[in-house]
């Protein structure tokens, strides 16, 4: 990795053409008669004395083209390949493609492609890749990091950080991963250019990036105020009159855009709801598919509609942000309020670059804040959780793998990695094969930093609540939440002009027709496949096909604004769910689960409330006509089961608090639960059916738990 001064001084060679070059390199990018920003030629040149810099520049501003610029001048000179660290590889595609025009070969290392890393690091050896763009997670594998690197001829010519707030935790974006930057930057020689990129850190973030990637390190900062923007802030009561609204205003918007959700489950919602009013929009999210190579095809497929307007909208998490550039996007419209001021501004970010007028459109609901205060309190590991895992670590002699930590601890999958990812990079633990191991390094858990933190999340929530009632200029609020030093009015928001771009007001009609098709949003219900290690088996095991339940229907989810709101109130204030949601239950019925040829009915049975399901369950039979058998027990007062957090927890106390009576018919069965969540209480008295003989069993829920699946 390392490489002599003399580069360097090569490099500087002919300091009177280098800005004429970088300029005919960006016209051959972007078009003939383009011209810097005001800082781009700047940061470039610091790239070619060698320096550290950290860009902190508006979204849109074209932070990319002085890397990519940087690295082409850098090789037309003799020197490696420049590194690039990114947290969304798959939305840079586009900006690839502009590089592609000035000659850069560019290849990316990561879990999606790994059938290329052997030609691919064939190519580093040959000099024939100009720019290798890894994920922060190809720098922990040991691998990569002490094999390839090295490896690379001619050394690391310039490295970059790009979405350099990722690197602290005060960020609004942290991760973990990030943090093995630092080492690889110690490890190279001081001249190796850094580039670090950002458009959303404030003052506090820029100082901790500079604790860790080095004070030397020569801030380039612009005005954050984005010139083309028309910001409106709407309150509307519920997500049936947000779907009103989208469908009575998103067409009334030039050209195509995107509309952020916060979960997944929403993404899915609101893109059906347009599709059937007419309005192509498309979902976008990390569950588009399971397989890893058919989600890439379908995710690059929908970025090219609507990069060439081939959709009204794609309907996104956060997975369509960092990255993504379509200079002509005419619109952002958010279903739901961010959790943060940044993060705001970097999603309003992607509209109206390269256009005089676009609108960034924040639609505010009744979940918002229920939603982020859950993503707030799941955010970082606790001290007791990183305590709990260090502990169980030290224990064991011979090491722990995951799923004996599930095992053993109460604990999500999510959190338990988390904490493992957290204890790794900073040396607590370390990893062999498959098994954790106590490092010599002493630890205690530092509860001061993380309450910290939790508490700075919280301040943002608040601050992305003063923003919607605020009556001043919204870009001006945004840009001091920033620290922005150039403060001033943007002149074009919904305050400034004293204007309503859209109108605040739904149709009762629309409203309506969106109740009802929340209504009638039924979910189904995938059945269990495998046991969790540490069930029938050290790890995960096939249940056997002839004891899986059949795929299932649930009427809705939990809380939402058709049917979840009932059985949120019937199940925890009436304590006795409605005639209506039984003929809710039995119209949805009619359409799917009757037409197998169901036998009987029968219920998951509770100690707590022995009547609610039950009570439910029978008279849902009467009305289809079924006998109501009661087959199952409950022989054990186990602990509820949405308090289990791991799949193994929850699968060990459903098959510790039930059995089933001898004899049950041998005809296919519908079992009925009120509220699914893991699915592992209806998947255990499936197989306890299944094994008294029953027929096939199909499963129904009145609601699936929110889950709260967002991120990506």
């Amino acid at each position: 990795m390392m490489r002599s001064v003399t580069h360097i001084r090569k490099a500087n060679k002919g300091g009177i053409n280098m800005q004429a070059q970088a300029l005919s390199l960006l016209r051959k990018m972007i078009g003939r008669d383009a011209e810097f920003h005001q800082g781009q030629w700047e940061a470039i040149e610091s790239v070619l004395r060698g320096k550290k810099t950290l860009l902190v520049q508006r979204t849109g501003w074209g932070k990319s083209v002085v890397y990519f610029i940087g690295a082409k001048l850098l090789r037309e000179r003799g020197l490696g390949p420049t590194i690039i660290v990114s947290p969304l590889l798959s939305l840079m595609r586009n900006q690839i493609e502009n590089a592609v025009k000035i000659g850069i070969s560019a290849e990316t290392i990561n879990s999606d492609n790994t059938d290329e890393w052997t030609e691919i690091e064939e190519k580093l050896k040959r000099k024939a890749v100009d720019i290798l763009l890894l994920s922060p997670e190809r720098l922990g594998n040991k691998d990569f990091t002490e094999r390839v690197l090295p490896s690379i001829e001619g050394g690391i010519g310039m490295l970059v950080v790009d979405e350099a707030h990722c690197i602290s935790d005060w960020g609004h974006d942290f991760r973990p991963d990030y943090r093995r930057i630092v080492r690889i930057i110690k490890q190279l020689p001081p001249n190796v250019p850094l580039i670090a990129t950002t458009a959303t850190a404030n003052q506090r973030v820029v100082d901790d990036i500079k604790a860790q990637l080095g004070d030397e390190l020569n801030s380039i900062r612009g005005p954050l105020t984005r010139e083309s923007l028309q910001l409106q802030v709407i309150k509307l009561a519920d997500q049936a009159e947000r779907l009103a609204w989208l469908h009575e205003n998103i067409n009334k918007m030039e050209g195509s855009g995107i509309i952020y959700c916060l979960t997944v489950a929403d993404c899915n919602k609101v893109a059906k709801w347009l599709r059937g009013k007419g309005i192509n929009a498309l979902e976008y999210h990390a569950d588009l598919s399971k397989d890893a190579k058919e989600k890439r095809k379908l995710r690059e497929e929908r970025e090219r509609k609507l990069l060439n307007n081939e959709v009204k909208a794609l309907v996104a998490t956060v997975a369509l942000g960092m990255g993504f550039d379509k200079p002509d996007l005419g619109f952002v419209i958010h279903y739901q309020r961010p959790g943060s001021i940044v993060r705001y501004y970097q999603e309003i970010g992607r509209a109206g670059r390269a256009l005089d007028k676009a609108y960034a459109i924040l639609l505010n609901g009744a979940e918002d804040d229920e939603i982020e205060e859950y993503f707030i309190q799941s955010a970082f590991p606790t001290p007791k959780e990183m305590n709990a895992v260090v502990n169980a670590i030290e224990k064991a002699s011979l090491g722990m793998t995951k799923n004996k930590i599930l095992k053993e601890l109460n604990m999500s999958y999510g959190r338990v990695e988390k904490c493992l990812k957290t204890l790794e990079i900073e040396g607590i633990i370390y990893k062999e094969k498959s098994s954790y191991f106590r490092s010599p390094v002493s630890w205690l858990p530092d509860s001061t930093k993380s309450s910290a933190i939790t508490k700075l999340r919280i301040n943002e929530l608040e601050d992305m609540r003063k923003f919607v009632d605020t009556e001043d200029c919204y870009m001006r609020y945004i840009s001091a939440k920033l620290d922005d030093p150039y403060l001033k009015n943007c002149g074009k928001c919904r305050n400034c002009l004293d204007t309503q771009f859209f109108s605040e007001v739904v149709s009762r009609d629309n409203v309506l027709e969106a109740i009802q098709f929340l209504k009638g949003e039924y979910l189904d219900i995938e059945p269990r496949k495998q046991w969790p290690a540490g069930i029938k088996a050290e790890a995960t095991k096939k249940i056997p096909e002839e004891e899986q339940n059949f795929t299932g229907k649930a009427l809705c989810s939990y809380g939402d604004a058709g049917w979840g709101r009932v059985v949120a109130e019937d199940k925890y204030r009436n304590e006795y769910f409605s005639d209506e949601l039984v003929d809710a239950s039995l119209a949805l019925l009619k359409n799917t689960l009757l037409k197998e040829d169901l036998g009987w009915v029968t219920s998951v049975p509770s100690l707590r409330r022995p009547l609610l399901v039950k009570d439910f369950a029978m008279r849902l039979a009467e009305k289809i006509g079924l006998p109501y058998i009661d087959a199952i027990r409950k022989t054990e007062d186990t602990p509820y089961q949405k308090k289990m957090e791991n799949s193994y927890q929850q699968c060990s106390n459903a098959l510790h608090g039930f059995s089933v009576i001898e004899r049950v018919p041998e005809s296919p069965v519908l079992l009925v639960d009120d509220i699914i969540d893991s699915g592992w209480t209806l998947t255990v008295c499936g197989i306890l059916l299944r094994g008294e003989r029953s027929g096939p069993v199909y499963p129904f829920a009145l609601a699936k738990a929110s889950g709260l699946e967002g991120g990506e």
